[in-house]
């Protein structure tokens, strides 16, 4: 089992910038690949963005292209989001999610994490 927490989540004016973390515990961080996901009211889960267990490769949605910046660190068994240039449009719930580091199916998968942090709430104003 992985227990994944979420912080940083706020209250921020559209052009700004947050840093979400995501502390996990439990079994050895290093076994897992992790992602972020969010969603917005009335709207299905969205990928967001994700990261290898090592942290060599990571993959983001092409709403956050060039905006927002995943990272990790295993000393601290810690996921981080650095979210720039925020839009009214992400505001959403964001949820942490772990999977095993050997599973096969994109990172994309929402179907693919089997632990998931209860989210934090992002709102931007506009």
């Amino acid at each position: 089992q992985v227990q994944l927490v979420e912080s940083g989540g706020g209250l921020v004016q559209a052009g700004g910038s947050l840093r979400l973390s995501c502390a996990a515990s439990g079994r050895t961080f290093v076994g897992y690949s992790m992602g972020w996901f969010r969603q917005a009211p009335g709207k299905e889960r969205e990928f967001v963005a994700a990261i290898t267990w090592i942290g060599g490769s990571s993959y983001y949605g092409d709403s956050v292209k060039g905006r927002f910046t995943i990272s990790r660190d295993n000393a601290k068994n810690t996921m981080y989001l650095q979210m720039n240039s925020l839009k009214a449009e992400d505001t959403a719930v964001y949820y942490c999610a772990a999977r095993n580091r050997f599973a096969t199916a994109t990172m994309i998968d929402t179907e693919s994490y089997a632990y998931w942090g209860q989210g934090t709430q992002v709102t931007v104003s506009s």
